[in-house]
């Protein structure tokens, strides 16, 4: 079943991302129909981490200039330390991901991992219940998160997991939430 034919989603990378926490995502909303594009800060390929040393590289689809939120119907954000370690620092990828929460467009975002920790800087965390990578529990915390210990977390379109092991659960639900479409701020 093609659930998520006609939807555009954007997979926001760049080097040092969790290999399987963007292939699998990658796999999945294609296999649902979706028009998955990988968007990073270069253009060429990027490299995956997996888990204690250097991955595959995947090609990029298209960089963070040419495209906007107001082109895409959801956001996944892989993690591995490296990659959302690189993006939280960098401004234009911050304004693409606090984009998707714009109160007119409140479209669906994934997040697993340390992917997270771009939200954070994006401003998008306060009073929504989230999970992540354990380590990064108090960064949510901080910025004002409700972080709970579970394999998948969904607040108002946005979804949450812990680690590649939680990956099923993660892809189920998103794919539930951007069928749904937009949420209501």
């Amino acid at each position: 079943m093609k659930q998520l034919k006609g939807k555009k989603v954007a997979i926001l990378a760049t080097h040092g991302f969790e290999q399987s926490e963007l292939t699998v995502p990658l796999e999945k909303l294609r296999e649902a129909g979706a028009e998955a594009q990988v968007i990073s800060l270069e253009s060429g390929h990027i490299k995956g981490w997996d888990m204690d040393h250097w991955g595959e590289e995947i090609p990029v689809d298209a960089t963070l200039d040419t495209v906007e939120a107001a082109d895409f119907d959801a956001l996944v954000l892989p993690g591995g330390l490296f990659n959302p370690d690189t993006l939280r620092s960098h401004d234009q990828a911050v304004a693409f991901v606090g984009a998707f929460f714009q109160p007119e467009k409140q479209k669906p975002v994934a997040a697993i991992c340390h992917g997270p920790w771009t939200l954070i800087n994006a401003d998008v965390v306060k009073g929504r219940k989230m999970t992540s990578y354990k380590s990064i529990r108090k960064d949510l915390q901080n910025a004002g998160a409700e972080w709970v210990d579970e394999a998948v977390v969904v607040d108002n379109g946005l979804v949450t997991s812990r680690t590649p092991d939680d990956l099923e659960a993660f892809m189920a639900k998103t794919i539930e939430e951007i069928a749904e479409g937009r949420h209501a701020a």
